[in-house]
């Protein structure tokens, strides 16, 4: 028997204290980048462009960051669910060995070859340039963001969501600050401009990594226990890897498509990528209750199912899936009035605004996809350890089909902006159909643990 979508008062209750708090920090953390694009977009359309460019990089990093922290939250949601606190101390200790690599990696390329890095994103001389100045300062912030990460996706799964919330915004509210400061230059401080906006980045991730340590240290939090550092379980790591695999997979497929997709219009000329460059920022903060959702959902259902709880995971199951539908449609209202104060307010040149409201209307209908697809699959596939279909998806939709379009468009067709961009969107809104059908199917309602 079906129950109606609002049927559950306690289901909803601890899904809102999951999800407000993630919700925030997804929002807070999509702030820095809006904060960024506005305030250098008073310096100069250039800047604006160059380092919404750069960030790429970090996007990348954070993509490899976010496949470990993802396996975090399935496992540890799951056995923190059953209340087995030893599986998740292996869980972290291994989790952070792999972003302390990733960590490491990043920071060495932003300081050894940061003008090969802005080529794979402009051709622009002048876009370039800025992109440089800007990662040599900021490849310091990627070296000091794995432990922060890892432990935050920890509080998460650990009842601690609020907490790791606080500390993201705190580290917000000092980028913030930061970026004015260095930006603009305040009293003996000079404008740095692009490489203020670096700067600002690494103090703030600085500020999180401390406020971070100092958590670990207060009573009834999580504490990692140094005993565990090169613990075994071969049937844990076998699990970990079973699912971290398709999930580092996906996040590789999906990041370096989204990457591709920057390139393609970034090599369309300093008006578009400056128009995408806004458009994007809109997209991320939009996406940040369909990802509070997600994340919080799937630490919910995985609870359930990691308990043994089957059927009642299953149910949690389809409100979230109902639920994205709802959050889907209202994002595309908000683009939709959103849409001409926004390409009023912000300082672009005519053309550049032009491709900003076409890149509104079309990004309207594609905040349908975006939402269902990241609920129920990096929410609630994900949560049963179902994340295969996820590589599958967009190896079909983004790989076999929008990539190649986007890239035909811009550089061998030579098509308009907008659909150039169209193209970029249509993974999301084409695989819908394909979602539903292995949504069906039910192989995500399973027990992770051991």
């Amino acid at each position: 028997m079906k129950e109606k979508l609002f049927s559950d008062p306690d289901f909803y209750k601890k899904l809102t204290r999951l999800t407000l708090p993630i919700a925030f920090q997804s929002l807070m953390l999509a702030t820095v980048a809006a904060c960024d694009a506005l305030m250098l977009g008073r310096v100069s359309q250039n800047a604006m462009a160059a380092v919404s460019l750069a960030t790429q990089v970090q996007f990348v990093q954070n993509m490899l960051l976010g496949a470990i922290t993802g396996t975090v939250a399935i496992l540890g949601a799951q056995y923190w669910g059953k209340g087995d606190t030893h599986a998740i101390q292996k869980i972290f200790w291994l989790s952070l060995r792999l972003a302390g690599g990733v960590s490491v990696a990043f920071c060495a390329a932003c300081l050894a070859i940061p003008k090969w890095l802005m080529l794979l994103f402009a051709q622009d001389p002048a876009l370039v340039e800025i992109g440089a100045g800007y990662l040599k300062i900021a490849g310091w912030s990627y070296l000091i963001t794995g432990f922060s990460q890892v432990y935050l996706a920890l509080m998460k799964v650990t009842d601690r969501a609020a907490r790791s919330a606080w500390i993201s915004s705190g580290a917000v509210i000092v980028n913030i600050v930061m970026n004015a400061v260095f930006i603009f230059g305040v009293g003996p401080i000079p404008a740095m401009e692009a490489r203020g906006a670096a700067l600002a980045t690494l103090l703030a991730r600085a500020a999180e990594l401390i406020w971070t340590l100092f958590s670990i240290r207060q009573k009834g939090f999580f504490r990692p226990k140094l005993s565990f550092f090169f613990a075994k379980d071969t049937l844990l790591f076998r699990d970990y890897r079973r699912i971290g695999l398709p999930i580092l997979g996906s996040y590789v497929f999906w990041g370096v498509g989204f990457t591709s997709y920057t390139a393609a219009i970034g090599h369309m000329g300093a008006d578009a990528a400056g128009a995408n460059s806004v458009a994007a920022v809109v997209r991320d903060l939009l996406c940040c209750l369909c990802n509070g959702i997600c994340a919080g959902g799937g630490i919910l259902l995985g609870n359930e199912l990691g308990a043994g709880k089957l059927e009642k995971g299953k149910r949690c199951g389809e409100k979230l899936a109902k639920l994205s539908v709802l959050v889907g449609l209202g994002a595309m209202l908000l683009v939709l009035a959103l849409a001409y104060p926004l390409t009023r307010a912000v300082k672009l040149t005519d053309e550049a605004r032009a491709y900003l409201w076409q890149m509104m209307l079309i990004l309207a209908v594609y905040m349908v996809g975006r939402c269902v697809n990241t609920v129920v699959i990096n929410g609630v596939f994900y949560a049963g350890g179902d994340a295969k279909f996820d590589v599958y998806s967009l190896a079909v939709t983004m790989w076999g089909l929008a990539v190649p379009l986007a890239f035909l468009g811009a550089f061998v067709f030579h098509w308009p902006v907008a659909v150039v961009y169209a193209c970029t969107c249509v993974d999301e809104v084409g695989k819908m159909p394909w979602v539903y059908a292995h949504y069906k199917k039910y192989k995500w309602v399973k027990d992770l643990t051991r």
